[in-house]
C-alpha cells in the first residue's frame, strides 16, 4: 500500500472580503494562506449593488475594479497576480479585456498568464495571486 504524506499547513487561512463585493452564499471574495492567495468567482455587478451591467465593456471594468480591490484588502497588488482566469460570452470578448490587462501588465516580460473561455451570460473571472514573504 502506497504512503500518503499529508501536507501541513503552516499558515493560517484568511478570508478575504471586501464591501463593494461579496457572495450571497457563504464563501468569501478571495482566500489567502501564506503568500497565495486564490479567489472565488468573481461577476461583474456594479460596486455595491446586485445589478449587472448589459455591456461587456462596463462588465469588463467592474471586474477589473473588483479584483483591484481584493488584491488590496489582501495585501497584494497588480504585480503578484500569476494567473486570470475570465468566462466570458463570446471569445470575440477578448478584445475588451485586453485594454484593462494591457493597462495593468504594460510589460511584455513581466504579465500573468491568462485563459479566456466561452460559457456564461455576463462575463466572470477568478484569479491567483503570489505574495512573496
Amino acid at each position: 500500500m502506497a504512503r500518503r504524506e499529508v501536507l501541513h499547513v503552516s499558515a493560517p487561512r484568511r478570508s478575504i472580503e471586501i464591501d463593494s463585493f461579496r457572495h450571497t452564499n457563504p464563501i468569501p471574495a478571495a482566500s489567502r494562506i501564506g503568500p497565495m492567495i486564490a479567489s472565488s468567482v468573481i461577476t461583474p455587478r456594479f460596486p455595491n449593488s446586485t445589478e449587472m451591467p448589459d455591456d461587456i465593456e462596463t462588465q469588463v471594468e467592474n471586474l477589473f475594479a473588483h479584483i483591484g480591490a481584493i488584491l488590496q484588502a489582501a495585501g497584494a497588488g497588480w504585480e503578484h497576480v500569476i494567473k486570470l482566469e475570465f468566462t466570458v460570452p463570446s471569445l470575440d470578448d477578448r478584445a475588451v479585456i485586453n485594454g484593462p490587462f494591457l493597462e495593468r501588465f504594460p510589460d511584455p516580460g513581466s504579465r500573468p498568464a491568462r485563459h479566456t473561455s466561452v460559457g456564461t451570460a455576463h462575463a466572470q473571472c477568478t484569479f491567483w495571486a503570489y505574495v512573496p514573504d
